[in-house]
């Protein structure tokens, strides 16, 4: 289904798809998305939030993926991922505009986890455009692609949003407002874009292989999706506790905001740097199971690291871990694509498995490890690194053999 053969106009165009995929990553989904842990703590002051309660929202968005994550792969799977991105990038975007409006914690909490139903689909149907407009030996770098933009806008939305974006515009509520009219103008795209050739075809019939039942009973029964969803759920915990509380944990022990803002800024930025190295390596090797554990390992480190040291080692810790997170992610994205049983067909509906599994890490890791910080601020941190490992031991028991294209 992807265009290994084809014409000249469609090769062109796949390379605007690209473009729009990583823009989409960087300003709809990772800019707004990493605003909310530097805008916490005017947040907390402005409605009186607790860190338990700073926890659960920067956890819900997870919590609302679990009833939307299988679902949002399928519905990428049968409509396609362009129809699919427009509508989700329009619920972004009203998601951003409401949480500006919100006045209270429970309001802020219901927005997140609403605006999270439909909002979640976004990333694995970014990925799944790229699997079905690019070939399989291009694909590493497509995927790495879309996870650069993401790590740009991670990087640039915590290092703007609190000490440019807040000022200049007037408030957290202004920046979040922003944010969400710019979601909105991406959807506008992603509507007026052309689906991939043959695409069309295979989502819009009702006995084709990826009608939404099918697909998902299909997917279900493949292990390997299963293992690879339960490290995403050990190692995505980790690293959406990590970066929630960073910046507060930060500022609690004497970092200047600004400092501690560029302490997740610079999070982002070896991730940025690093995830074309990595996607193109997982290309050349193929060795994507391999290269992910060592990434696990790495990222259980830093954030292990980060409980017995201060000063300027935490800059240490802080690019250790960041340097294999959205490397990584490209890598699990196209892993999972060419796992045997699922291919381009139910790429979408394995996403939505992986992501689900994530979110589950991703509800109950902030919360529970925030939990932690009134017994000692570094305790969230052994918490989070005991996550990663359970994430590793699950990679290593993914099967070891390599992985065939299914036909499509």
């Amino acid at each position: 289904m992807h265009l290994e053969n084809g014409n000249t106009g469609d090769a062109i165009y796949r390379w605007f798809i690209l473009v729009l995929a990583g823009l989409t990553g960087t300003l709809a989904v990772a800019m707004p998305s990493m605003a909310m842990p530097v805008l916490f703590s005017e947040m907390s002051e402005d409605l009186g939030l607790s860190l338990v309660q700073v926890g659960m929202i920067w956890g819900t968005g997870s919590l609302a993926g679990l009833f939307t994550g299988l679902v949002g792969g399928a519905i990428g799977d049968r409509f396609g991922a362009k129809r699919t991105l427009a509508v989700g990038c329009l619920a972004l975007g009203l998601k951003g505009i409401f949480l500006g409006l919100s006045n209270s914690f429970t309001t802020l909490f219901a927005t997140v986890f609403l605006g999270g139903l439909v909002g979640s689909i976004v990333p694995m149907n970014l990925h799944k455009a790229c699997g079905v407009w690019f070939p399989r030996k291009h694909l590493g770098l497509a995927n790495g692609a879309v996870a650069a933009g993401i790590a740009l806008g991670s990087m640039i939305g915590s290092m703007i949003s609190a000490t440019v974006l807040s000022p200049w515009l007037g408030g957290w509520r202004h920046v979040l407002f922003f944010y969400g009219g710019v979601a909105i103008a991406m959807s506008i795209p992603w509507a007026l874009a052309r689906a991939a050739p043959g695409e069309e075809e295979l989502s819009i019939k009702d006995g084709s292989t990826t009608s939404m039942r099918s697909a998902l009973s299909h997917v279900v029964r493949l292990r390997s999706v299963w293992l690879i969803g339960l490290a995403m759920l050990g190692v995505g915990g980790c690293v959406q506790g990590l970066l929630g509380y960073l910046p507060l944990y930060l500022r609690e022990v004497g970092w200047p905001a600004a400092r501690a803002d560029a302490a997740l800024a610079s999070f982002h930025a070896i991730s940025l740097v690093s995830v074309f190295p990595l996607a193109l390596l997982s290309d050349k090797l193929g060795k994507r199971k391999q290269l992910l554990m060592v990434a696990t390992l790495m990222t259980a480190s830093g954030v292990g690291l980060l409980a017995v040291v201060s000063g300027a080692i935490v800059w240490i810790a802080v690019l250790m871990t960041g340097a294999v997170r959205d490397g990584y992610m490209a890598i699990i994205m196209t892993m999972v694509t060419e796992q045997d049983g699922v291919g381009v067909a139910y790429a979408g509906t394995a996403m939505g498995l992986i992501f689900t599994l994530s979110r589950v890490g991703g509800l109950l890791a902030p919360p529970l490890g925030n939990s932690l910080a009134s017994h000692n601020l570094r305790m969230p941190f052994v918490f989070w690194a005991v996550m990663a490992f359970f994430g590793f031991v699950a990679f290593y028991l993914v099967d070891r053999k390599q992985p065939r294209e299914i036909p499509e």
